[in-house]
């Protein structure tokens, strides 16, 4: 008997809801960014932090008959990223062994601050390494320099377009056999991660709303 399910991925939701007065300001905001980004006045780039790490991102593969393919045991390893990106597939980020701090994604924001050949702003959450002390002292000094930060409202991720960069990235881009090992997995990442805006593009067709 068919009861209408479909074999879909199960995805994660925030708790909380947002409150409906700042997600109407903000997404209004948010999409008056698009507009002026459409135009070629602004860079929009929407950020946020991920990692692939060799236990097991990918649980099921496909096997021919009599081919069994496994995953070696070992301690886990972990990379993790900083990246943003824009609807046209322009990338920006980086890679490390080390957990993600405040202090890294200032490091990397304010050398991004150097270069800009526009008003540039980055789309974050509101994520407690994003709304550091050190990040509130240097947004003052990076807009002077054109670069500034937009918070979406609290538990939308859906509002950023990078979220969607991470699933395809983990569930298309990077293969199963390229977690046989850390070398292998961390390779391919820096691989990918290379080859976006490249020979990998996404069409971020939906609307920031």
């Amino acid at each position: 008997m068919r009861l209408g399910a479909r074999y879909r991925r199960i995805r994660k939701r925030p708790r909380g809801i947002p409150s409906p007065q700042l997600y109407a300001y903000k997404t209004q905001k948010l999409q008056e960014l698009e507009t002026l980004y459409a135009k070629g006045e602004i860079n929009l780039f929407y950020g946020d932090e991920s990692h692939v790490c060799t236990e097991g991102y990918v649980p099921y593969g496909w096997q021919f008959p009599g081919e069994n393919i496994y995953i070696p045991s070992e301690r886990a390893k972990r990379l993790n990223i900083f990246g943003m990106t824009s609807r046209d597939n322009s990338f920006e980020g980086f890679c490390t062994s080390e957990p993600i701090d405040a202090t890294k994604i200032a490091d990397f924001l304010e050398q991004l601050s150097f270069g800009l050949d526009k008003k540039t702003f980055v789309v974050l959450d509101n994520a407690s390494v994003h709304r550091n002390t050190i990040i509130r002292q240097r947004r003052p000094i990076w807009e002077k320099r054109g670069l500034f930060i937009f918070y979406i409202p609290p538990y939308s991720p859906h509002l950023n377009i990078i979220e969607t960069l991470w699933r395809v990235m983990k569930g298309k881009w990077i293969r199963p056999q390229d977690y046989t090992c850390a070398d292998t997995l961390f390779y391919a990442t820096n691989r990918v991660l290379a080859a976006i805006g490249k020979g990998l593009r996404i069409n971020y067709a939906h609307n920031a709303a």
